[in-house]
């Protein structure tokens, strides 16, 4: 047992030790006496898990990467039942939950981004105008992808990492449709993964 071990132990025990008599002195006495260590230990513990998730929640916010030049506005947003199952020669959809169905319109400057983020749920994107550049946090070249006016594409959402730029010289407008869970955020901002020198 190392030095630590043996004070820790030797700790424990003297206040088991200090309880009990605190106790028998409690029976043996007709003014009752209360030993006020375990209510100041058990502020003391509760003070340093609050300041823990104080530290822990800080440094989420510090390392997350928000847009910059990006400007949404939530065009609608509505909840779709349970049970729809849409079958057609060239589209299925079926849910399982109800979802929300939230639309919203992005207009991103020249020089701004997305920051990097995720999806809950997929994410049905058209560009309106301008050039849009993609990069994965999976792709370890950072190759950009490049969407151009009347392009649209699907990001699959649950987790996916990425940030989209505009990197030309006029307004990036978009066009986002997302299928959420009931309530829940759009997107979830995270830190940079690294892997592009942005």
């Amino acid at each position: 047992m190392d030095r630590y071990s043996r004070r820790l132990a030797a700790s424990l025990i003297a206040d088991r030790h200090r309880e009990a008599g605190a106790w028998r002195r409690l029976a043996n006495s007709a003014q009752p006496f209360v030993s006020q260590r375990p209510v100041r230990r058990a502020r003391i513990a509760r003070a340093v898990v609050l300041a823990l998730i104080a530290v822990s929640a800080s440094i989420g916010v510090a390392l997350a990467t928000p847009g910059s030049g990006a400007v949404g506005t939530i065009l609608s947003r509505g909840t779709l039942g349970a049970g729809l199952n849409v079958h057609t020669d060239e589209l299925k959809l079926k849910t399982r939950d109800d979802i929300d169905v939230v639309t919203q319109s992005i207009t991103i400057a020249p020089g701004g981004h997305t920051g990097w983020h995720s999806h809950p749920g997929p994410v049905i994107v058209t560009i309106a105008a301008g050039t849009m550049t993609f990069y994965d946090a999976d792709d370890p070249a950072c190759s950009p992808g490049t969407y151009n006016t009347g392009d649209t594409f699907v990001d699959h959402g649950s987790g996916h990492i990425h940030i989209a730029r505009n990197e030309g010289s006029t307004n990036l407008v978009l066009y986002a449709t997302y299928l959420v869970p009931v309530g829940a955020a759009i997107r979830t901002d995270v830190p940079n993964p690294g892997n592009c020198p942005l």
